[in-house]
């Protein structure tokens, strides 16, 4: 990946923080709880070779704000050409799983954040858990001085660029009754930057030359510029690591009380700094090394590392590890941009990483659902609306948005009387439970969750059919009945802002292959429970799905049509009507895609389709990228990444490099600004326009599985 300049997310685990650089400008920085990039100046500089006046500088800061002229009306003198920031192609890039590294001239500047798996709370012991969720990234600042005739100064730091937060900036020392006990700046309580090894100066300003040139070291708190400076001496090459601290402590939510599960050890950001000062050496070793090996796959091209990559980073950034009062853990991965806690529908696509790096968060999500935001409703008979027949159980869309835990049995996005965005979609989100728990016990062979929540896989099961119709005589298979819950209006499914071909929910191909795989995944579960009558019933609906989706298929072209018996047809074709082959091969019923097996002409009819779409002009843009809906212009790459595994893995179809090469253009353009956002998932004609600074492309990791299978 030849591309620079680029925002990525660099992420303590479970902490909802982020350090954000790689844009030019004041486009990156510490952000804690926010759902976008911290918009903070970020001051990586060495001192010139040749011009000790002269600082070199990364390109990530813009004007400071608050400086001292706001507050003078002496004059102040100026030291002319103080900054220089490195020309572009002075400067090179390397981006891991674990590390980001950018080189320029005499300076190499790394931030080393972890990818590891999270022990299980009920049974790991707090230094088990406190070396994977310190809320903490690490920084390498190293210097190559050899050739040098003098000392030069080289500073890392931040500044504020809202005048309001200037005075938030503190000396970590200068701390009553523990003085010189650590080295470093802070901003509240809240965030620390501190100095982990060799001889570095805290220095806070009102601008870059107060920071940069005094020889000894202020002791005034003012100004909205704060770094670290050190010296490297004349022929020697000195690397100095630092620690970005993060930390909220108390109850951080609303509608049920939740705090940090690392306020359990640390009650501020100084005792983050502590933790990071006393192990600094052991945790970078132990951090720059992925927990799983799968993360390594020699298989991908380098446009899918660079997305691999990327996906995990952006993941990390959204999630939150809390503890509620009496100590039980919450798993959260919030929603991006969005903040939306738990979306089921992106718990779902999270599952395939999580399962990979630790299935505890993936039960403790189920859970979660189950006991609090799970509901029983009617549904509305098709054939009249007004008449309300047997529904059942299902799961809300979320839990809440930004540290707020919604009402039980309620979401914050679902609405009645809609018939498109932030309608319910209650009918994805019971398939997102069911489907989600088989692959957890598939991967974990967890009989306890399975004996606990059986009665509940029955109750799915009887609603799901009761979503086809109630009327045994009456059922496809696939999805008819709305919800009681959207009153006049109609569910929608998880891609509610494309059009009607994949916004619609029922006897939509796309949702009739989740229940297809739902039936597929509950008679297996149910059998293996003993009960062979219900087994039966999923059996009899699994094969009602595949029939009537196989049905519909167009005899002249081949292709499916996106909304079935719709007259007159919508012109749509959808690449998702594959993506849910994926399930059974995650839920142990990799019997069902076999082309000779029981649901073979499914397996070929979607093949088929799959090859009739994947052309220019249909289901691809003149670039190569992938267009989920031929009529819409808004595709999703979390979802791409998905249907690609199920395309190479799954249906044998080989694809042209030129797609992933075109979504890497997508995320890192800079002219329509993407690449500020990090990852982004919606890209609406080549714009990133929502999804942005985005968890769900982790479905990225289905790529690395796809020589295991």
């Amino acid at each position: 990946m030849d591309k620079v300049f680029y925002n990525a997310q660099h992420s303590p685990i479970g902490a909802f923080a982020s350090f954000t650089l790689g844009e030019k400008g004041p486009k990156g920085g510490f952000g804690l709880e926010i759902g976008k990039p911290a918009d903070q100046n970020v001051y990586i500089a060495l001192q010139s070779a040749t011009e000790a006046g002269r600082f070199d500088f990364l390109p990530f800061f813009g004007a400071a704000d608050g400086s001292l002229a706001n507050y003078t009306a002496a004059d102040i003198a100026r030291q002319d050409n103080l900054v220089r920031t490195f020309e572009d192609e002075e400067i090179t890039r390397e981006y891991t799983l674990t590390t980001d590294t950018w080189r320029a001239g005499d300076l190499t500047f790394s931030i080393v954040s972890p990818v590891l798996s999270i022990p299980d709370p009920a049974t790991a012991s707090d230094a088990e858990l406190q070396d994977v969720l310190l809320p903490a990234v690490f920084v390498e600042l190293s210097v190559d001085n050899t050739k040098g005739k003098s000392a030069r100064r080289v500073a890392f730091g931040f500044g504020s660029t809202d005048s309001q937060k200037d005075y938030a900036l503190h000396y970590l020392r200068h701390h009553h009754g523990e003085l010189n006990v650590l080295n470093g700046v802070g901003q509240g309580r809240n965030l620390a930057l501190v100095a982990l090894n060799g001889k570095v100066g805290a220095r806070v300003g009102f601008d870059l030359e107060a920071i940069l040139l005094p020889n000894e070291e202020p002791t005034t708190s003012l100004g909205g510029c704060a770094a670290l400076v050190s010296s490297v001496p004349a022929g020697e090459k000195t690397t100095l690591r630092f620690a970005v601290c993060f930390h909220r402590e108390g109850i951080v939510t609303t509608g049920l009380d939740a705090s940090y599960l690392y306020t359990r050890w640390w009650k501020s950001a100084r005792d983050v700094a502590k933790y990071a000062l006393k192990h600094h050496e052991r945790l970078v070793d132990l951090w720059r090394v992925p927990s799983t090996a799968l993360l390594k796959s020699p298989k991908l091209t380098d446009d899918q590392l660079y997305q691999l990559v990327h996906t995990i980073h952006s993941y990390y950034g959204s999630t939150q590890l809390l503890q509620l009062v009496d100590g039980t853990p919450f798993w959260i991965v919030n929603e991006g941009e969005y903040r939306m806690i738990n979306t089921l529908d992106l718990v779902i696509d999270h599952c395939f990483f999580e399962l990979t790096m630790n299935p505890w968060t993936v039960k403790n999500n189920l859970d979660a659902y189950a006991n609090t935001h799970s509901y029983y409703d009617k549904v509305r008979d098709p054939a009249n609306a007004k008449v309300l027949l047997d529904g059942g159980v299902s799961f809300t869309h979320d839990m809440g948005v930004a540290n707020h835990i919604s009402p039980p049995g309620h979401s914050v996005y679902e609405r009645p009387d809609l018939t498109d965005c932030f309608s319910y979609m209650t009918c994805e989100q019971l398939t997102n439970w069911i489907l989600t728990s088989s692959m957890y016990v598939s991967h974990t062979q967890d009989k306890e969750f399975v004996s606990r929540r059986l009665s509940l896989f029955k109750d799915c099961l009887a609603s799901l059919a009761n979503r086809d119709h109630p009327d045994p005589q009456k059922r496809t298979g696939v999805m008819q009945c709305n919800a009681a819950r959207t009153g006049g209006g109609a569910e929608i499914t998880t891609y509610d802002s494309l059009d009607a071909s994949l916004g619609q929910a029922t006897e939509n191909a796309y949702i009739g292959g989740k229940c297809w795989a739902s039936y597929l995944a509950l008679e297996k579960l149910l059998a293996d429970a003993g009960d062979t009558s219900l087994a039966s019933l999923a059996r009899d609906q699994a094969a009602r799905a595949a029939a009537t989706i196989t049905g519909s298929v167009d005899p002249k072209t081949g292709l499916l049509p996106a909304i079935m018996h719709l007259d007159p047809p919508h012109p749509a074709r959808i690449i998702p009507a594959i993506e849910a082959l994926v399930y059974p091969r995650f839920t142990g019923r990799e019997d069902a895609l076999a082309e000779d097996g029981p649901y073979g002409a499914y397996v070929k009819a979607l093949g088929v389709h799959l090859h009739e779409v994947l052309k220019p002009g249909v289901c691809l843009f003149d670039s190569g990228a992938w267009k989920l809906s031929s009529t819409s212009t808004n595709s999703w790459l979390s979802k791409t990444y998905l249907c690609q595994y199920v395309a190479r893995a799954i249906l044998n179809t080989p694809q042209d490099p030129k797609a992933d090469r075109a979504h890497v253009e997508w995320l890192t353009d800079r002219e329509k600004n993407n690449s500020y956002w990090a990852w982004s998932d919606q890209i609406i004609d080549h714009i990133a326009q929502g999804s942005k600074y985005y968890p769900r492309g982790v479905t990225s990791i289905l790529w690395c599985m796809e020589s295991s299978k």
